[in-house]
């Protein structure tokens, strides 16, 4: 809980990031590190609260009340304000497999229903587990974790995708004794952790090193290899006591307006994995018309991966950045409806935004707005887009506006999985083609068939999808076990 009267005594204090000008000009993670000394002040901020909301691990009526994981927030907290880091990082590995990647990326629910919150600025748990994982690293604590062959349990786990929740279910697979192989299509693994999200924001050190640990720790990870086309799903089958699904929503929602398939209007998720790999593969030259370089970009869709474009568009050299939102601008504080704990629905800036706010001199967010049409040149190519008011969702007649566009990236989000592997494997699916599981489990209508992660939730944060690898795990291990 940290010190008792430690939330009376001290203010909030966030990390002070790179100059915005400094690192606008490169890729590198623009995280900054507190010192320990602050860190130990601001875990003392953590209230003897009684019931603690930022490990609930709660959804209700979309919105989550702390963290998925259930971390031992508290417990942490406390460690962390005594200055024992060490017994710290073990007490938050109890129950996160990867504090790496959320102490960098996590919006941090734990924070949005911190009992402090009600009434002040939350204890920053963010910061400390970011600390932690740094700690770790720089002490070698972060190190193998090797099971004892007497805990070999002699069956074999396929688990078909490398995103977070199949990284995280792998991991807890291969530690409860089961010989598991993840199978990943891209040339990398971590999926939408290495591809999805940009360097300055993960670096993909941080997740080769990760996969690095877990095949020291005795996990396969089979590359370019795509379940369904380069392994035969029947093999699968036939090898393996289990599959585990974790192959994710990737199915991007695109934009319905005329020139939607022109030369320079992409997926957001397309325009990221290229510019990731012509940072991290030497001699990849990429795709021209995805590159931001000089041209007035058009972003619809007001999300992280919105706000991830922005990010990405300043650092290629873009004329400037605009980032459509067709709902309403959030309102400052919370609205009656969305109470203390859960998650708050309120306006924020995120990085990316201050960066565009810095350089531009405007926010790049335009709310209620949307694109009616794509305007494309003789050859094929975005040259413009007419932009349009929405109230209520409904265009509101006589508003459009032409404006000129080089690329337009589409962040609206993703309407589920891929069908290929579900429709081969005869699973069931529910009506918004996520694959559906028996109520309160992760097993799938096909005996030794589970799915976890956004292919069975739809799409969602990286903390969530962790949460499902490891429960799917759980499940998996009992059911061959039992």
């Amino acid at each position: 809980m940290g010190k008792p009267t430690g939330f009376l005594e001290y203010a909030r204090v966030d990390a002070t990031n790179r100059p915005v000008r400094e690192r606008v000009r490169d890729f590198e993670e623009f995280h900054a590190l507190q010192a320990p000394e602050v860190l130990t002040e601001q875990a003392a901020r953590c209230m003897d609260c009684g019931v603690s909301f930022c490990h609930a691990g709660l959804s209700v009526d979309g919105l989550s009340i702390g963290c998925p994981l259930s971390n031992l927030v508290p417990e942490v907290n406390d460690l962390m304000y005594r200055g024992l880091y060490d017994a710290a990082y073990d007490r938050l590995r109890k129950t996160h497999p990867f504090p790496e990647f959320t102490g960098r990326i996590c919006p941090a629910l734990c924070e949005g229903s911190c009992t402090l919150g009600e009434h002040e600025l939350p204890v920053t748990i963010k910061d400390i587990e970011h600390f932690l994982d740094k700690h770790a690293t720089a002490t070698g604590r972060l190190r193998p974790r090797v099971p004892a062959p007497s805990t070999r349990t002699g069956h074999k786990v396929a688990v078909i995708g490398s995103g977070p929740a199949g990284l995280a279910c792998a991991e807890h697979l291969n530690q409860l004794g089961e010989h598991v192989t993840v199978y990943e299509r891209a040339d990398r693994a971590g999926g939408l952790l290495t591809y999805g999200i940009p360097n300055m924001k993960l670096d993909k050190s941080v997740v080769a090193r990760r996969v690095e640990l877990m095949r020291e720790e005795g996990v396969r990870f089979e590359l370019g290899a795509e379940v369904g086309r380069d392994v035969p799903l029947s093999r699968l089958l036939d090898e393996f006591d289990a599959l585990v699904l974790c192959g994710g929503a990737t199915q991007a929602r695109m934009l319905a307006a005329p020139g939607a398939d022109l030369v320079g209007v992409a997926p957001a998720v397309a325009y990221l994995t290229n510019a990731t790999r012509r940072l991290v593969d030497e001699g990849f030259a990429g795709e021209e018309h995805l590159d931001a370089a000089g041209k007035d970009v058009f972003i619809v869709g007001g999300g992280d991966t919105g706000n991830d474009c922005v990010a990405t568009a300043i650092r290629q050299g873009a004329a400037s950045v605009t980032q459509f939102e067709i709902t309403p601008k959030p309102a400052e504080a919370r609205a009656a409806d969305n109470p203390w704990p859960l998650w708050p629905r309120v306006f924020k800036t995120d990085y990316g935004q201050h960066e565009a706010i810095e350089l531009f001199g405007h926010d790049p967010r335009e709310f209620e707005t949307s694109v009616k049409e794509v305007i494309g040149d003789e050859t094929g190519h975005v040259q413009a887009v007419c932009a349009m008011r929405y109230q209520g969702f409904k265009p509101v007649e006589g508003t459009e506006e032409l404006r000129d566009a080089g690329l337009v990236l589409i962040a609206m989000g993703f309407t589920g999985p891929e069908r290929t592997l579900p429709d081969a494997l005869g699973l069931e699916c529910d009506a918004r083609g996520n694959v559906r599981t028996r109520p309160g489990t992760y097993a799938t209508s096909l005996n030794s068939v589970f799915a976890a992660g956004d292919m069975r939730r739809g799409q969602s944060l990286v903390v969530w999808a962790l949460m499902e690898g490891r429960q799917a795990a759980e499940e998996c291990h009992a059911y061959l076990n039992r």
